[in-house]
This record gives C-alpha cells, sequence and structure tokens, in this order.
C-alpha cells in the first residue's frame, strides 16, 4: 500500500480506532517503512505535548475577590433598585390609566371589567404565591453558604 493511504491511517492507528484488517496493514507497512515510523512518532510527539496543554483560568481566589469588592456589590445592588423602582413606577402608571380608562369607563361592560380584574387578581395570587416559596426556599437552603 502507498505510504498516503498509510498515513491517512496513522492518527486512526494511534488511537486504536482501526479495524482488524486496517490495523494489520498499517503495522506491516510500518514494519517495512522508515518514513511513515518517522511520521508515528511525530504524532505521537504531537499527541503527547497537546495532552499536556491545560486552559490557564483565573485562580479561585482573584474571582472571590473579584464579585465580594465592594465596587461590584453596589454596582449590582444599584442595578436591581433602579430596576425594580422602574418597575414600580410602570406598573403604577398602568395601574392607574386601566383603573381611569376601562374601569371607570361606562362604556365598558361589567363582564370585560370583571374578567379582566380576575385576571389581575388571580395573577398577583400566583405571583405572591410564588415569590412566597422561592424565600421560604431560599431561607432553608442547606448549602447556600457553599462555595463553588
Amino acid at each position: 500500500m502507498k505510504c498516503d493511504k498509510i498515513k491517512e491511517l496513522l492518527a486512526g492507528y494511534q488511537d486504536g480506532e482501526l479495524d482488524a484488517q486496517q490495523l494489520e496493514t498499517v503495522q506491516t507497512h510500518l514494519a517495512e517503512c522508515a518514513d511513515c515510523r518517522e511520521e508515528l512518532a511525530r504524532l505521537n510527539k504531537v499527541k503527547e505535548v497537546a495532552g499536556k496543554v491545560k486552559y490557564n483560568d483565573l485562580p479561585l481566589e482573584v474571582w472571590e475577590s473579584y464579585w465580594q469588592g465592594i465596587y461590584r456589590r453596589i454596582e449590582r445592588g444599584l442595578g436591581w433598585i433602579f430596576l425594580s423602582i422602574g418597575a414600580i413606577i410602570m406598573a403604577a402608571v398602568g395601574g392607574f390609566y386601566l383603573v381611569k380608562d376601562f374601569f371607570l369607563d361606562p362604556a365598558v361592560a361589567l363582564i370585560p371589567k370583571a374578567g379582566v380584574g380576575g385576571l389581575i387578581i388571580g395573577g398577583s395570587f400566583l405571583l405572591v404565591s410564588v415569590l412566597r416559596e422561592r424565600i421560604f426556599a431560599y431561607n432553608r437552603d442547606r448549602y447556600r453558604e457553599v462555595q463553588r
């Protein structure tokens, strides 16, 4: 068999992925061909070097100091505060116009008002229920203090 065909099979030979016939063919050729043995030696060296390469991640201490930094905590806290204030303002304005333009409008029938009111009340109860459940689970989480 020509060296070009054997060189195509060398990576599979190196990784043990060849079937019995291919394995025998490659081994027979390697016993006779010094060039292909050298190529296999180069592939083995590349595999060895690549196996030693490690991703250099930041140490855990660096990440802990980053997240515990006062600037980061203030930044995150302010973000949540402004988001909450904006959501409260938008909900209040939306609620005002909903009452003014929908519930107090005598042209709107009672049934749509009851339907929208039921959706709002039901959604509010569900939201409060889910929030209470999440707070309950958070307060009883035994692994909350465990660091990753």
